[in-house]
């Protein structure tokens, strides 16, 4: 087979995880914003339940969350599993899991802030919803986007998780390549597409930081 060839299906295989960063993103950060709010929460039954969901999500490895998302239906409600469900059941497990640690980074972000910008929306007659969406969070996503980068970098790399239930993202195909050629060449190839991948995603964070940066 050529380079060329071989290129062709990891760029097809890139496709895949492209699209697992994508909707991993779409959902887990909105999401992992409401379980910030729920561990915050002064109801103490939900704020136990978000802390048990953070620590069950942030300490058992996403793998195995992947096994539970895909086998789940089957060993509790007998539904039959299809192949079109593996991709969704990926997404599924991805948001779970990297909505735990944007919560986590959400709330730190939040806490961190000072209460004296409380204070002072509420003499200005802000409400809290206004105080929240118009003072507080613009300062919160400046201070949080490190960390959010650094989850964003490690999730291109852990889309390859995905293989473990069968579903061809790109490393998937890189080892079916490189099994099948007896070569490293698949591999080097899609080392590079990675870290490609995680160039641009670095590179676009770091522009948005940049722009969010107004007092430099």
């Amino acid at each position: 087979m050529t380079l060329e060839l071989i290129l062709q299906q990891l760029l097809a295989g890139l496709g895949t995880s492209l699209k697992i960063f994508g909707l991993t993103l779409l959902f887990s950060l909105p999401l992992g914003l409401l379980v910030s709010f729920g561990r915050m929460s002064k109801i103490t039954p939900l704020r136990g339940l978000m802390k048990v969901y953070i620590s069950i999500l942030r300490g058992t490895p996403l793998m195995l969350q992947l096994f539970v998302v895909y086998f789940g239906p089957y060993y509790i409600f007998g539904k039959q599993i299809t192949p079109s469900y593996r991709l969704t059941a990926v997404i599924i497990g991805f948001v779970l899991n990297y909505a735990a640690y944007f919560a986590e980074i959400f709330r730190s972000g939040i806490e961190s802030m000072p209460q004296g910008q409380y204070e002072a929306a509420e003499v200005l007659g802000y409400t809290k919803r206004q105080t929240f969406f118009k003072i507080i969070f613009p300062q919160v996503i400046k201070r949080i986007l490190p960390p959010i980068t650094n989850e964003t970098i490690t999730l291109v790399k852990d889309t390859s998780l995905a293989f473990s239930i069968a579903v061809a993202e790109m490393f998937t195909v890189a080892k079916a390549l490189a099994a099948a050629q007896r070569s490293m060449v698949p591999f080097a190839a899609a080392g590079i597409f990675y870290y490609v991948f995680n160039f641009v995603v670095a590179f676009a964070m770091e522009r948005i930081e940049k722009r969010l940066s107004y007092y430099k």
